[in-house]
Protein backbone atom coordinates (compact mmCIF):
# COMPACT_ATOMS: atom_id res chain seq x y z
CA UNK A 1 0.00 0.00 0.00
CA UNK A 2 1.34 3.41 -0.96
CA UNK A 3 1.31 5.82 1.94
CA UNK A 4 0.82 9.46 0.96
CA UNK A 5 3.22 11.90 2.56
CA UNK A 6 0.35 13.67 4.33
CA UNK A 7 -3.18 12.98 5.52
CA UNK A 8 -5.44 15.80 6.70
CA UNK A 9 -8.22 14.46 8.93
CA UNK A 10 -11.29 16.64 9.48
CA UNK A 11 -14.41 15.63 11.47
CA UNK A 12 -17.54 17.45 10.28
CA UNK A 13 -20.99 17.97 11.77
CA UNK A 14 -23.48 20.27 10.01
CA UNK A 15 -20.73 22.10 8.13
CA UNK A 16 -22.43 22.38 4.73
CA UNK A 17 -21.85 26.12 4.55
CA UNK A 18 -18.07 26.00 4.88
CA UNK A 19 -17.06 22.72 3.20
CA UNK A 20 -16.15 24.25 -0.16
CA UNK A 21 -14.01 26.96 1.45
CA UNK A 22 -12.50 24.33 3.76
CA UNK A 23 -11.58 22.10 0.82
CA UNK A 24 -10.08 24.98 -1.11
CA UNK A 25 -7.88 26.20 1.73
CA UNK A 26 -6.82 22.76 2.99
CA UNK A 27 -6.01 21.59 -0.56
CA UNK A 28 -3.90 24.68 -1.19
CA UNK A 29 -2.03 24.25 2.11
CA UNK A 30 -1.41 20.54 1.52
CA UNK A 31 -0.26 21.13 -2.06
CA UNK A 32 2.13 23.85 -0.88
CA UNK A 33 3.57 21.46 1.71
CA UNK A 34 3.86 18.12 -0.15
CA UNK A 35 2.52 18.62 -3.66
CA UNK A 36 -0.01 16.06 -4.86
CA UNK A 37 1.18 13.35 -2.46
CA UNK A 38 -1.57 13.92 0.10
CA UNK A 39 -5.10 12.92 1.03
CA UNK A 40 -7.90 14.84 2.72
CA UNK A 41 -10.18 12.75 4.91
CA UNK A 42 -13.57 14.30 5.70
CA UNK A 43 -15.67 12.44 8.27
CA UNK A 44 -19.40 13.17 8.24
CA UNK A 45 -20.56 12.67 11.83
CA UNK A 46 -24.27 12.16 11.17
CA UNK A 47 -24.88 15.69 9.90
CA UNK A 48 -28.51 16.77 9.57
CA UNK A 49 -27.87 19.21 6.73
CA UNK A 50 -26.50 18.58 3.24
CA UNK A 51 -22.89 18.02 4.34
CA UNK A 52 -22.70 14.46 2.98
CA UNK A 53 -23.95 15.48 -0.46
CA UNK A 54 -21.36 18.26 -0.64
CA UNK A 55 -18.63 15.84 0.46
CA UNK A 56 -19.60 13.40 -2.30
CA UNK A 57 -19.42 16.17 -4.88
CA UNK A 58 -16.02 17.30 -3.63
CA UNK A 59 -14.72 13.73 -3.66
CA UNK A 60 -15.91 13.20 -7.23
CA UNK A 61 -14.02 16.32 -8.33
CA UNK A 62 -10.85 15.68 -6.28
CA UNK A 63 -9.25 12.20 -6.36
CA UNK A 64 -7.26 13.05 -3.24
CA UNK A 65 -10.36 13.66 -1.11
CA UNK A 66 -11.84 10.79 0.90
CA UNK A 67 -15.32 11.22 2.39
CA UNK A 68 -16.48 8.91 5.19
CA UNK A 69 -20.11 8.83 6.26
CA UNK A 70 -20.73 7.45 9.74
CA UNK A 71 -23.95 5.55 10.38
CA UNK A 72 -25.10 8.12 12.96
CA UNK A 73 -23.80 10.95 15.09
CA UNK A 74 -21.01 9.47 17.22
CA UNK A 75 -19.61 12.72 18.61
CA UNK A 76 -16.53 14.74 17.69
CA UNK A 77 -13.93 12.55 19.41
CA UNK A 78 -15.17 9.28 17.88
CA UNK A 79 -15.60 10.88 14.44
CA UNK A 80 -12.02 12.07 14.66
CA UNK A 81 -10.96 8.58 15.74
CA UNK A 82 -12.63 7.15 12.64
CA UNK A 83 -10.71 9.49 10.37
CA UNK A 84 -7.41 8.74 12.10
CA UNK A 85 -8.08 5.00 11.91
CA UNK A 86 -8.80 5.09 8.17
CA UNK A 87 -6.16 7.58 6.99
CA UNK A 88 -2.89 6.37 5.49
CA UNK A 89 -0.42 9.27 5.54
CA UNK A 90 3.13 9.31 6.91
CA UNK A 91 2.27 12.61 8.59
CA UNK A 92 -1.22 13.42 9.85
CA UNK A 93 -2.70 16.87 10.38
CA UNK A 94 -5.78 17.08 12.62
CA UNK A 95 -7.94 20.14 12.09
CA UNK A 96 -11.59 21.12 12.67
CA UNK A 97 -13.92 22.03 9.85
CA UNK A 98 -14.86 25.51 11.10
CA UNK A 99 -11.53 27.03 9.93
CA UNK A 100 -10.81 28.59 13.31
CA UNK A 101 -7.47 26.81 13.04
CA UNK A 102 -5.69 28.08 9.90
CA UNK A 103 -4.61 25.22 7.60
CA UNK A 104 -1.99 27.55 6.13
CA UNK A 105 0.14 26.87 9.24
CA UNK A 106 0.83 23.35 7.97
CA UNK A 107 4.14 24.24 6.30
CA UNK A 108 5.45 25.94 9.45
CA UNK A 109 4.30 23.03 11.62
CA UNK A 110 6.11 20.55 9.36
CA UNK A 111 9.24 22.70 9.56
CA UNK A 112 9.01 22.71 13.37
CA UNK A 113 8.58 18.93 13.37
CA UNK A 114 11.63 18.48 11.13
CA UNK A 115 13.87 20.95 12.96
CA UNK A 116 13.06 19.63 16.43
CA UNK A 117 12.83 15.98 15.35
CA UNK A 118 9.41 15.72 16.97
CA UNK A 119 6.64 13.17 16.58
CA UNK A 120 3.87 15.57 17.57
CA UNK A 121 3.57 19.31 17.01
CA UNK A 122 0.58 20.57 19.01
CA UNK A 123 -0.86 24.03 18.45
CA UNK A 124 -1.12 26.31 21.51
CA UNK A 125 -3.68 29.11 21.36
CA UNK A 126 -2.41 32.60 22.09
CA UNK A 127 -5.73 34.28 21.21
CA UNK A 128 -9.27 32.97 20.79
CA UNK A 129 -11.16 35.31 18.47
CA UNK A 130 -14.94 35.23 18.23
CA UNK A 131 -15.51 33.42 21.55
CA UNK A 132 -17.40 34.67 24.58
CA UNK A 133 -15.70 35.69 27.81
CA UNK A 134 -17.47 32.80 29.53
CA UNK A 135 -16.07 30.29 27.02
CA UNK A 136 -12.54 31.67 27.38
CA UNK A 137 -12.64 31.69 31.19
CA UNK A 138 -14.11 28.19 31.49
CA UNK A 139 -11.65 26.80 28.94
CA UNK A 140 -8.68 28.33 30.77
CA UNK A 141 -9.96 27.03 34.12
CA UNK A 142 -10.62 23.56 32.68
CA UNK A 143 -7.10 23.07 31.36
CA UNK A 144 -5.50 24.27 34.58
CA UNK A 145 -7.68 22.10 36.82
CA UNK A 146 -7.08 19.15 34.50
CA UNK A 147 -3.32 19.73 34.74
CA UNK A 148 -3.54 19.60 38.55
CA UNK A 149 -5.60 16.42 38.87
CA UNK A 150 -4.19 14.21 36.10
CA UNK A 151 -1.08 12.10 36.32
CA UNK A 152 -0.33 12.64 32.61
CA UNK A 153 0.95 16.16 31.76
CA UNK A 154 -1.50 17.62 29.21
CA UNK A 155 -0.44 20.88 27.51
CA UNK A 156 -2.42 23.98 28.47
CA UNK A 157 -4.63 25.85 25.99
CA UNK A 158 -4.46 23.23 23.27
CA UNK A 159 -7.15 21.59 21.17
CA UNK A 160 -6.98 18.75 18.69
CA UNK A 161 -5.19 20.89 16.08
CA UNK A 162 -1.83 19.11 15.72
CA UNK A 163 0.57 17.36 13.35
CA UNK A 164 1.62 13.77 14.09
CA UNK A 165 3.99 11.22 12.61
CA UNK A 166 2.79 7.78 11.59
CA UNK A 167 4.52 6.04 14.50
CA UNK A 168 2.85 8.38 17.01
CA UNK A 169 -0.52 7.77 15.35
CA UNK A 170 -0.04 3.99 15.35
CA UNK A 171 0.73 4.16 19.06
CA UNK A 172 -2.42 6.24 19.59
CA UNK A 173 -4.53 3.75 17.63
CA UNK A 174 -3.48 1.01 20.05
CA UNK A 175 -5.62 2.71 22.73
CA UNK A 176 -9.14 1.27 22.40
CA UNK A 177 -11.14 3.04 25.13
CA UNK A 178 -14.66 4.27 24.36
CA UNK A 179 -14.69 7.54 26.35
CA UNK A 180 -12.00 9.33 24.37
CA UNK A 181 -10.20 12.55 25.23
CA UNK A 182 -7.86 12.59 22.25
CA UNK A 183 -5.56 15.45 23.22
CA UNK A 184 -4.94 13.69 26.53
CA UNK A 185 -4.45 10.30 24.85
CA UNK A 186 -1.88 11.75 22.47
CA UNK A 187 -0.04 13.30 25.43
CA UNK A 188 -0.09 9.90 27.20
CA UNK A 189 1.48 8.18 24.17
CA UNK A 190 4.64 10.20 24.67
CA UNK A 191 7.46 10.48 22.10
CA UNK A 192 8.86 13.95 21.48
CA UNK A 193 6.07 16.55 21.48
CA UNK A 194 6.65 20.27 20.92
CA UNK A 195 4.34 23.32 21.06
CA UNK A 196 3.48 25.63 18.18
CA UNK A 197 1.93 28.98 19.17
CA UNK A 198 -0.77 30.54 16.97
CA UNK A 199 -3.81 32.84 17.05
CA UNK A 200 -7.17 31.10 16.70
CA UNK A 201 -9.60 32.76 14.30
CA UNK A 202 -13.35 33.26 14.44
CA UNK A 203 -15.61 30.56 12.96
CA UNK A 204 -16.20 30.96 9.23
CA UNK A 205 -19.88 29.95 9.41
CA UNK A 206 -22.35 28.39 11.81
CA UNK A 207 -22.07 28.09 15.57
CA UNK A 208 -20.12 26.04 18.08
CA UNK A 209 -20.99 22.33 18.22
CA UNK A 210 -20.04 22.27 21.91
CA UNK A 211 -22.85 23.79 24.01
CA UNK A 212 -22.53 23.87 27.79
CA UNK A 213 -23.91 20.36 28.29
CA UNK A 214 -21.42 18.80 25.87
CA UNK A 215 -18.58 20.83 27.38
CA UNK A 216 -19.39 19.44 30.84
CA UNK A 217 -19.56 15.89 29.46
CA UNK A 218 -16.26 16.41 27.65
CA UNK A 219 -14.60 17.71 30.83
CA UNK A 220 -15.93 14.74 32.80
CA UNK A 221 -14.55 12.31 30.21
CA UNK A 222 -11.19 14.05 30.42
CA UNK A 223 -10.96 13.90 34.22
CA UNK A 224 -12.28 10.36 34.67
CA UNK A 225 -10.23 9.08 31.74
CA UNK A 226 -6.89 10.34 33.05
CA UNK A 227 -7.21 10.57 36.80
CA UNK A 228 -8.57 8.81 39.86
CA UNK A 229 -8.46 12.11 41.76
CA UNK A 230 -12.28 12.29 42.13
CA UNK A 231 -12.25 8.90 43.86
CA UNK A 232 -9.36 9.98 46.08
CA UNK A 233 -11.24 13.20 46.84
CA UNK A 234 -14.28 11.17 47.86
CA UNK A 235 -12.10 9.11 50.20
CA UNK A 236 -10.58 12.25 51.74
CA UNK A 237 -14.02 13.78 52.28
CA UNK A 238 -15.14 10.55 53.93
CA UNK A 239 -12.19 10.63 56.33
CA UNK A 240 -12.79 14.29 57.14
CA UNK A 241 -16.47 13.64 57.86
CA UNK A 242 -15.51 10.71 60.08
CA UNK A 243 -13.35 13.04 62.15
CA UNK A 244 -16.12 15.64 62.28
CA UNK A 245 -18.57 12.96 63.42
CA UNK A 246 -16.26 11.98 66.29
CA UNK A 247 -16.04 15.62 67.42
CA UNK A 248 -19.80 16.00 67.15
CA UNK A 249 -20.27 12.84 69.23
CA UNK A 250 -17.96 14.19 71.94
CA UNK A 251 -19.87 17.47 71.94
CA UNK A 252 -23.20 15.71 72.31
CA UNK A 253 -21.94 13.47 75.13
CA UNK A 254 -20.41 16.45 76.91
CA UNK A 255 -23.67 18.37 76.66
CA UNK A 256 -25.55 15.36 78.05
CA UNK A 257 -23.19 15.01 81.05
CA UNK A 258 -23.37 18.73 81.83
CA UNK A 259 -27.13 18.70 81.60
CA UNK A 260 -27.43 20.98 78.59
CA UNK A 261 -30.34 19.95 76.43
CA UNK A 262 -29.31 19.91 72.80
CA UNK A 263 -32.04 21.68 70.89
CA UNK A 264 -32.04 22.76 67.32
CA UNK A 265 -34.05 20.94 64.74
CA UNK A 266 -32.58 23.24 62.06
CA UNK A 267 -28.97 22.40 62.83
CA UNK A 268 -29.81 18.69 62.90
CA UNK A 269 -31.46 18.86 59.49
CA UNK A 270 -28.53 20.83 58.09
CA UNK A 271 -26.12 18.11 59.23
CA UNK A 272 -28.35 15.39 57.75
CA UNK A 273 -28.68 17.23 54.44
CA UNK A 274 -24.95 17.88 54.27
CA UNK A 275 -24.04 14.27 54.95
CA UNK A 276 -26.66 13.08 52.47
CA UNK A 277 -25.30 15.41 49.77
CA UNK A 278 -21.75 14.20 50.31
CA UNK A 279 -22.89 10.58 50.15
CA UNK A 280 -24.74 11.19 46.88
CA UNK A 281 -21.68 12.92 45.44
CA UNK A 282 -19.44 10.02 46.39
CA UNK A 283 -21.90 7.50 44.96
CA UNK A 284 -22.14 9.58 41.77
CA UNK A 285 -18.38 9.57 41.25
CA UNK A 286 -18.21 5.84 41.87
CA UNK A 287 -21.07 5.44 39.40
CA UNK A 288 -19.20 7.41 36.73
CA UNK A 289 -16.19 5.10 36.92
CA UNK A 290 -18.37 2.00 37.18
CA UNK A 291 -20.37 3.12 34.15
CA UNK A 292 -17.19 3.46 32.12
CA UNK A 293 -16.15 -0.06 33.10
CA UNK A 294 -19.58 -1.29 31.98
CA UNK A 295 -19.30 0.44 28.60
CA UNK A 296 -15.77 -0.85 28.04
CA UNK A 297 -16.80 -4.40 28.91
CA UNK A 298 -19.20 -4.50 25.93
CA UNK A 299 -16.24 -4.18 23.53
CA UNK A 300 -18.36 -2.50 20.88
CA UNK A 301 -16.71 -0.89 17.82
CA UNK A 302 -15.92 2.77 18.39
CA UNK A 303 -17.63 3.87 15.18
CA UNK A 304 -19.71 2.50 12.30
CA UNK A 305 -19.10 3.57 8.71
CA UNK A 306 -22.15 3.48 6.44
CA UNK A 307 -20.73 4.87 3.16
CA UNK A 308 -17.45 6.05 1.70
CA UNK A 309 -16.57 8.19 -1.30
CA UNK A 310 -13.04 8.14 -2.64
CA UNK A 311 -10.08 5.81 -2.13
CA UNK A 312 -10.05 4.80 1.55
CA UNK A 313 -6.69 3.11 2.14
CA UNK A 314 -6.87 2.39 5.87
CA UNK A 315 -8.63 -0.53 7.54
CA UNK A 316 -11.15 -0.05 10.35
CA UNK A 317 -9.20 -1.53 13.26
CA UNK A 318 -11.18 0.34 15.96
CA UNK A 319 -14.54 0.45 14.22
CA UNK A 320 -16.67 -1.27 11.59
CA UNK A 321 -16.93 -0.36 7.93
CA UNK A 322 -19.86 -1.80 6.00
CA UNK A 323 -18.67 -4.19 3.30
CA UNK A 324 -15.18 -4.56 4.73
CA UNK A 325 -15.93 -7.71 6.68
CA UNK A 326 -15.55 -8.38 10.41
CA UNK A 327 -13.27 -6.05 12.31
CA UNK A 328 -10.17 -7.38 14.06
CA UNK A 329 -11.00 -8.78 17.47
CA UNK A 330 -9.39 -7.03 20.42
CA UNK A 331 -7.35 -9.49 22.47
CA UNK A 332 -8.84 -10.54 25.78
CA UNK A 333 -6.69 -10.32 28.95
CA UNK A 334 -4.98 -13.63 29.68
CA UNK A 335 -6.85 -15.80 32.17
CA UNK A 336 -5.67 -15.32 35.72
CA UNK A 337 -4.01 -11.97 35.06
CA UNK A 338 -5.16 -8.88 36.92
CA UNK A 339 -5.90 -5.75 34.92
CA UNK A 340 -3.87 -2.79 36.19
CA UNK A 341 -5.92 -0.02 37.79
CA UNK A 342 -6.45 3.20 35.86
CA UNK A 343 -4.03 5.20 38.01
CA UNK A 344 -1.06 2.96 37.24
CA UNK A 345 -1.90 3.00 33.53
CA UNK A 346 -1.59 6.75 33.41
Amino acid sequence: MHRPALSVVIPCYNEEGCLEALHERVSAAAHAAVGDDHEIVLVNDGSRDGSWSVMQQLSAADPRLVAINLSRNHGHQLALTAGLDLCAGEQILIIDADLQDPPELLTDMRAAMREQQADVVYAVRRKREGETVFKKLTAAAFYRVLDRVTDTPIPLDTGDFRLMTRRALDAFLSLPEQARFIRGMVAWVGFRQVPFAYDRHERLTGESKYPLGKMVRFALDAVTGFSTAPLRFASHVGLALTGATVLLFLYVMGSFVLGHTVQGWTSTMLVVLFLGSVQMFVLGMIGEYLGRLYVESKRRPLYLVADVAGPVQGRASLGYRAGEGPRPVRPEPAEGLLVAPAESAD
